[in-house]
């Protein structure tokens, strides 16, 4: 005799969200009154064994989300600090197939969240759906692709079709409050506030107006809010925090690699560097 059950499906959405790391981490740092350090870098800078070891570094160092970034020869919407991480990944023979590869090496020894930080080219090109397909399998969570208007992916079909990844969603001071809506209803794992505007990498500090910015964002969705754009210091970060559910901190860790690229020592020096960004973090108010 057979028997059936029937299975709400509203319980295998949420049970499929909360299989995600993305989401497990931020309802972890929601239980715990805490918000979450996002570390970016470049996949493959300056080597793919170096870069290996600095995120497996920031992940000792309490980084709640590792964000690679995938190395790209026209990577527009960065600054120099970053466009350079790009051409040393390059040069160094890193390659979207080797990105897999460096993913599921780092899951042999950590289960951080991973976030690819990318343009469209190099995702197209390998297959959109597939591209998808194999970072999941191999432990990404998550992507940022820069250069795709989310409103774009529903006039193409191709692009509709992958799954596996949670699709982060980008919000600048400048988005109007309708476009601001629609991003916020497709927001997955996390929505990445952009303190101000501006390409990744310049000196500037974060915005005075980062609080009115995420109550925005917040008036319109439940997604966590994560800010990036500008923070290097242990006090920025804590600025951030408090009032945000994250602190993204890129172009200051990118410039520590490139400083310090040639030392035997350098995912020591970069997790050294990071520690008070992250403690500063966690210890908002």
């Amino acid at each position: 005799m057979s028997v059936f059950f029937f299975v709400n499906p509203a319980y295998l959405t949420a049970a499929k969200y909360m299989s995600n790391r993305i989401d497990i981490t931020f309802q972890h740092l929601r239980e715990n009154k805490e918000a979450a350090f996002v570390a970016y870098i470049c996949a493959g800078d300056p080597s793919y064994n170096a870069s290996l070891e600095i995120a497996r570094s920031l992940a000792d160092a309490g980084a709640d989300i590792i964000e690679l970034g995938v190395p790209f020869s026209d990577p527009q919407a960065d600054g120099v600090v970053n466009q350079l991480a790009a051409e040393r990944a390059l040069k160094a023979g890193m390659s979207v197939h080797k990105l897999m590869d460096l993913i599921r090496e780092f899951r042999t020894t950590h289960d951080t969240a991973i976030v690819l930080f990318t343009y469209l080219n190099p995702v197209y090109a390998y297959g959109y759906e597939q591209f998808h397909a194999d970072a999941a399998a191999a432990g990404a969570d998550g992507i940022l692709l820069l250069d795709l208007p989310p409103d774009e992916i529903a006039n193409n079909k191709e692009l509709t079709s992958a799954e596996g990844l949670r699709h982060i969603t980008l919000v600048s001071p400048s988005t109007p409050l309708k476009r601001k809506q629609m991003l916020a209803a497709q927001s997955e794992g996390f929505i990445y506030a952009v303190s101000r505007m501006g390409v990744t990498g310049s000196q500037q500090a974060p915005s005075a107006g980062i609080g009115e910015l995420v109550a925005s964002i917040k008036a319109c969705t439940d997604t966590p809010v994560c800010v990036g754009f500008g923070i290097s210091s242990p006090e920025q970060a804590a600025e951030v925090a408090a009032a945000s559910d994250g602190v993204v901190v890129g172009s200051a860790i990118v410039n520590q690699v490139a400083q310090n690229a040639d030392k035997a020592n350098l995912a020591e020096i970069v997790r050294d560097f990071t520690t008070p960004l992250i403690n500063a973090t966690k210890n908002r108010n």
